[in-house]
């Protein structure tokens, strides 16, 4: 029983599910805004959210003993956000249910696995080091605009992982909060309490709606956050079978988008908090901190925006501070798997670059983008080597 209440596994659940609300669920209330959701169907859709993510981070997780997180796409949540006006709520749903279902057939037809084979594992870990290096980055921009917050943080962070590094981000995160209370900048009084409730709505297709936003966000949720997400868990040294979990993600979509779950995926960010170190020194024990994320998950979704007015409280350099550290160590990692190998530095060092960027075209974002110019800068290097070794045959 102790071994399931580990203090290290808790807290890097609790942060992962933190820093994933923080940093985008406003994106989901913008989304439902487009749409003209009401209070009560914002609050579903944040019930769908939360329960949706939490069985599946449980399920996948405990079935696989691997660290399985799942999240709500935050690349579609803002597609959402600028696609969504001018249709009505049905519609809405009707293309939540196309793309699931889309997500599920590419499961279903090991078509995704096909995708992973051809990607060379340097081509991976330099997309992932991409997606999570300005979440190090802000950490740095956070002690520039709140200097005694993140510095007692960044202290706190550096002496706890040679004493106690089990319990460091824990320590780093009571730290930070005690430091934010005492400098006044926790905003405890927006906080109130009130149970979610499920609003069904009946869904409605039409082919503005499947074409224009259903289409999009199963591209988006694939190529930004699946491909970053199966890289995250092959990074860390996990190799789950893929196309299963992605079946899971679509079917969780196709059950709770009448609520409002508009899209599931596999995390990258905040999984890859629940596969560092701090989470468990034994990588085969690290699923537990998923599961941990996976109750934080339900957790909120019972509880729709009461958690969410909770976690808003928190400021913003907190939060970006506490994520910096908690993936500091898996960036380190992944550039080192990503150059390891000099002959595919150049197309690992272009995805990362490019994904870096954070470039946005066709409304899709720039992992996508990134390892596409890596595949290509790849395949062209291994054609011209395989060319120049042929024999030259004399006339």
């Amino acid at each position: 029983m102790n071994e399931v209440f580990k203090v290290s596994r808790i807290s890097a659940g609790f942060i992962a599910v933190l820093v994933g609300y923080t940093s985008s669920a406003v994106i989901i209330f913008q989304a439902a805004a487009a749409v003209g959701a009401s209070e009560q169907q914002i609050s579903s859709w944040l019930w769908a959210l939360g329960l949706g993510m939490g069985l599946s981070s449980i399920g996948l997780s405990f079935y696989y003993k691997q660290p399985i997180l799942t999240a709500w796409s935050t690349p579609g949540a803002a597609l959402l956000v600028t696609s969504l006006s001018g249709l009505s709520m049905q519609q809405a749903v009707g293309a939540f249910l196309f793309s699931s279902l889309l997500i599920s057939l590419c499961g279903i037809s090991g078509l995704i696995d096909k995708l992973i084979r051809w990607i060379p594992q340097s081509l991976a870990a330099a997309m992932l080091a991409g997606v999570l290096l300005p979440f190090c980055l802000r950490l740095f921009s956070a002690l520039q605009s709140q200097n005694l917050l993140v510095a007692s943080m960044l202290v706190c962070y550096l002496i706890g992982r040679h004493l106690v590094a089990r319990y460091v981000m824990l320590l780093t995160l009571t730290a930070g909060c005690l430091s934010a209370y005492s400098l006044g900048l926790l905003e405890l009084g927006s906080v109130s309490f009130q149970l979610a409730s499920p609003q069904w709505v009946t869904p409605e297709f039409s082919m503005q709606a499947l074409v224009g936003v259903g289409l999009p966000l199963f591209i988006v949720t694939m190529a930004s956050q699946n491909m970053p997400g199966i890289a995250a868990l092959h990074g860390n040294g996990y190799r789950p079978p893929v196309s299963p979990l992605i079946s899971w993600t679509g079917f969780t979509g196709l059950l709770l988008a009448p609520f409002g779950g508009f899209a599931f995926n596999l995390a990258a960010i905040t999984a890859a908090i629940c596969m560092g170190k701090e989470a468990d020194v034994d990588p085969s024990k690290r699923y537990w901190a998923s599961i941990w994320a996976g109750c934080f998950y339900i957790l909120i979704g019972l509880m729709g925006a009461t958690v969410v007015s909770l976690f808003s409280a928190f400021p913003q350099a907190l939060v970006a501070a506490i994520a910096g550290l908690a993936l500091l160590s898996t960036v380190a990692n992944s550039l080192l798997a990503a150059l390891v190998d000099v002959r595919g530095r150049e197309a690992a060092m272009m995805t990362f670059l490019v994904t870096t960027s954070g470039i946005n075209l066709l409304g899709i974002g720039s992992a996508f983008w990134g390892l596409s110019l890596g595949l290509l800068v790849h395949y062209l290097a291994e054609y011209w080597s395989k060319r120049q070794q042929r024999p030259k045959h004399s006339h």
